[in-house]
């Protein structure tokens, strides 16, 4: 058994895909960007303004004033390709790229009281990536075929019937032009003349007396007309890269179209992930301008994902926030793939419940701040007092430690952060009196000087500082600090 998904005019959808809006509008698509081009496609509602393959872009103007006029990219028709092998293989590992807007899959290992649900669900899928599709599921790959593109002319009461299964070949077959087994023109004028008008009509002719007037070519216009023999199908691997590009023909200069365009993007991707068992662990997005200038940034998800929610957000986040030099040319995106995390938590293990969502505010966070302003603080490797670095946080946080063998000396201090600017008053080499904002008093205790220094073979890191702890008569212990003879409050203890 064979099922095909066929998309009718697909360079045209292929381009309208990639616009926002378009697939609404009536558009046509053009053999060329000159005045002779023709059109070579148009869609329904461009149809139904009377717009029809052949006539020149004035003459379909004149017919549709708001007509979309298009002309074929090879990068969208290699996209829209990608996208319906990528729903091609959510039925089977057995598929064919038969042709543009063509695919061939064997459905023998689906089972067969599920077999038209599962196709719906794929046509379906196809329309939601903007690819209007029709479905054909038969004993035969051109029987499938023919059943295809009858599938969205075939009415089931008032409702198109977007797939048709073949159950009985020859009533199906009988009624059909010959036009739909492509005979060549000549073969196809003489049997005009025998009155030979349907596929019936050949099929009903005995077979050795064709092939007796007409050769090897109405041998294979008779085995088309009788839905052809099961073959093998030329198979195509699943992808082992996971990437997607597009070069605009007028550089985008908003948002929108940047976003329409990432969101199919990710929607034809996650669906290659899931069908190879993978998700998604980094995003590499890579936009070029009209002044040939780069905007490169690679995304580490907190927790691997295939969901296309999350990995539109994650760009959105970004995106909305970036301002660029010049209008975006071209744009390329790639998932790195991995294997679905599968973890068992421990059972005093705190993780969050949502690692994406976090990640997603701590992006919005990093927008108004700055990325070096966000992040869980680690000591630094070094001596200097309060020095600490931004590192990203963990997903999941791990259980406490053991307590510390010897337990800390000495009163807390509470520091003040940055430290509190201070004018010290000194007699005979002696502090005597302090004045800060928050306290101010005369110094009736004052420890011997630390002094202490570090980094001093690196110029723009090296550091040097002498610290007290003074005591006031009013009360209040502080430490007090001396930087490039500047005096300062570090903090109270308690």
């Amino acid at each position: 058994m064979f099922a095909v998904l066929h998309i009718a005019d697909f360079a045209l959808h292929a381009v309208l895909r990639t616009e926002p809006g378009s697939s609404a509008r009536p558009a046509a698509l053009f053999s060329g960007t000159g005045k002779k081009s023709l059109a070579i496609a148009a869609n329904a509602s461009a149809r139904a303004s009377g717009v029809d393959p052949g006539m020149t872009a004035p003459q379909a103007v004149a017919r549709c004033a708001s007509l979309l006029i298009r002309a074929a990219r090879p990068a969208a028709t290699a996209e829209a390709r990608a996208a319906l092998l990528a729903v091609g293989f959510t039925l089977s590992p057995s598929i064919e790229d038969t042709t543009p807007g063509i695919c061939t899959i064997d459905v023998k290992g689906v089972d067969s009281a599920k077999l038209t649900a599962v196709t719906e669900v794929a046509v379906n899928a196809l329309i939601a990536l903007g690819l209007p599709a029709t479905a054909g599921i038969a004993t035969t790959p051109l029987l499938a075929l023919y059943a295809a593109r009858a599938a969205g002319k075939n009415r089931g009461g008032d409702r198109v019937q977007q797939v048709l299964h073949v159950t009985n070949p020859a009533a199906f077959l009988a009624p059909l032009p010959l036009a739909a087994a492509d005979p060549p023109l000549p073969l196809a004028q003489v049997l005009a003349t025998w009155g030979v008008r349907t596929l019936g009509d050949l099929t009903a002719l005995p077979c050795d007396e064709i092939v007796r007037r007409f050769g090897a070519e109405g041998l294979a216009l008779w085995q088309r007309a009788s839905g052809g023999t099961s073959r093998p199908l030329h198979v195509v691997a699943l992808p082992q890269t996971f990437a997607a590009e597009i070069e605009w023909e007028d550089a985008v200069e908003t948002l929108e179209p940047l976003l329409f365009v990432l969101r199919r993007f990710l929607e034809r991707l996650t669906l290659e992930l899931k069908t190879s068992q993978h998700v998604a662990a980094e995003i590499d997005l890579l936009l070029r301008l009209e002044d040939d200038t780069r905007h490169a940034r690679r995304f580490r998800l907190p927790e691997p994902t295939a969901d296309v929610e999350i990995l539109f957000r994650t760009l959105h986040t970004h995106l909305e926030s970036l301002q660029t030099d010049a209008s975006i040319a071209a744009v390329q995106l790639r998932l790195t793939p991995a294997r679905p995390l599968v973890r068992q938590q421990g059972l005093f293990e705190t993780g969050l419940r949502d690692p994406h969502g976090f990640a997603e505010t701590l992006a919005r966070v990093m927008a108004i701040v700055g990325s070096d302003r966000v992040g869980t603080p680690q000591p630094e490797d070094t001596h200097r007092p309060d020095a600490i670095k931004l590192i990203p946080p963990l997903a999941v946080i791990p259980p406490a430690g053991e307590p510390p063998p010897h337990p800390a000396l000495g009163l807390p201090l509470r520091r003040c952060r940055p430290p509190l600017p201070a004018r010290v008053e000194f007699t005979e080499g002696r502090a005597t009196f302090l004045w800060t904002e928050r306290a101010r008093g005369e110094i009736c205790f004052q420890s011997r000087p630390y002094p202490s220094s570090g980094d001093w073979w690196q110029n723009d890191r090296a550091w040097h500082r002498t610290e007290w702890d003074i005591a006031l008569t009013e009360g209040g212990l502080y430490r007090l600090l001396l930087i490039d003879d500047a005096y300062f409050i570090e903090g109270e203890y308690d």
